[in-house]
């Protein structure tokens, strides 16, 4: 009888004390039990090393504990890959955790559909447990999605590591970017051009913890990572096998390059910061002749982007979009 197939599961480390436990318990407990947890202790200064090495010795079958100087959430990433050995990798952010079918259901869908990536849905909860919001991630679409047919879902998708089932195989030659923000961004929409089949499933196994304790991030200049990593996206787009797909790119550059950048552009406080961002995004758009009409029809999951967006939200961008920028200062 054939070996079931490994599933590596990678946990970035660093001071995460207090939710270590919940997040390792939540893996340790999986009901696919053809696993092996690599945790990566990316230089804590905290108690993070004495829970790593309880649970180490507590399930020495599972656990594989490894510490390394700091060098960011990519370079834990992937440190974890590199020593990798399973046929699948997951990523679990170590202050969050899963259900315990989560790795069982998404892997019997991978298998299922020959699927190269396999997607779940994901909910935001509180200290209390309780769920403060549902992530549906790809609502209007089947189990089992043919990228040639179904290839939408590249402009649609929320490019989050940590809810996904991937084959190994995507990461040969590819690896998180260090030393940048949204990683994420960077790299997986370059891991789903190399796949012809994904699948999902519309249950909601990833656990997003929102901490009360973390201190509120600053938004600064590090927000240009977010096109830097969409022009990380275009020069493999236009070597991939979708590179005639010049729509879906187009969308991809309005969602990610356009949107996303301005949801945090709306928090940078410093009013010159401000400014020079707001000009490198005109830049942006100015170079992929992206205009104000492909902006306010852009649609998601079937649904005009702009119309379905949080009123604040859509204010803001309307403003911007208007060239409003002094009054949006005020706002601020």
């Amino acid at each position: 009888m054939a070996e079931p197939p490994l599933i590596s599961i990678i946990v970035p480390v660093y001071n995460v004390e207090n939710y270590l436990a919940k997040c390792l318990d939540s893996l340790v407990n999986q009901t696919y039990q053809h696993i092996e947890i690599l945790v990566v202790n990316d230089g804590s200064e905290d108690q993070s090393e004495k829970i790593i090495q309880d649970y180490a010795q507590r399930f020495p079958d599972k656990i594989k504990a490894f510490a390394k100087a700091n060098g960011g959430l990519s370079d834990a990433r992937n440190f974890g890959i590199d020593h990798a050995t399973g046929n699948y990798l997951g990523f679990v952010d170590s202050d969050d955790f899963v259900t315990n079918t989560m790795f069982e259901e998404m892997l019997n869908l991978a298998l299922k559909h020959q699927a190269e990536m396999v997607i779940c849905n994901i909910q935001k909860v509180d200290t209390y447990g309780n769920v403060t919001q549902k992530l549906t991630q790809i609502p209007n679409m089947p189990e089992k999605i043919d990228l040639e047919t179904h290839f939408s879902v590249f402009s649609d998708l929320s490019y989050f590591a940590c809810n996904k089932l991937f084959k190994k195989e995507l990461f040969h030659g590819k690896r998180f970017k260090k030393g940048i923000h949204f990683e994420d961004i960077q790299l997986i929409p370059q891991l789903l051009l190399q796949c012809k089949t994904l699948a999902q499933t519309q249950n909601f196994h990833y656990q997003y913890f929102e901490r009360t304790d973390s201190i509120s991030k600053t938004h600064t200049e590090q927000g240009l990572d977010i096109l830097r990593a969409v022009a990380d996206v275009e020069k493999a787009f236009e070597i991939s096998q979708y590179s005639k797909k010049q729509k879906e790119l187009k969308n991809f550059q309005i969602l990610e390059g356009v949107y996303t950048f301005l949801a945090y552009l709306a928090f940078v406080k410093e009013e010159q910061m401000f400014y020079n961002m707001s000009h490198k995004l005109e830049l942006f758009m100015r170079q992929r002749n992206i205009n104000f009409r492909e902006i306010m029809i852009y649609s998601r999951f079937d649904k005009n982007y702009l119309l379905s967006l949080p009123l604040k939200k859509m204010i803001f961008y309307l403003l911007f979009f208007s060239g409003q920028k002094k009054i949006l200062r005020k706002l601020i």
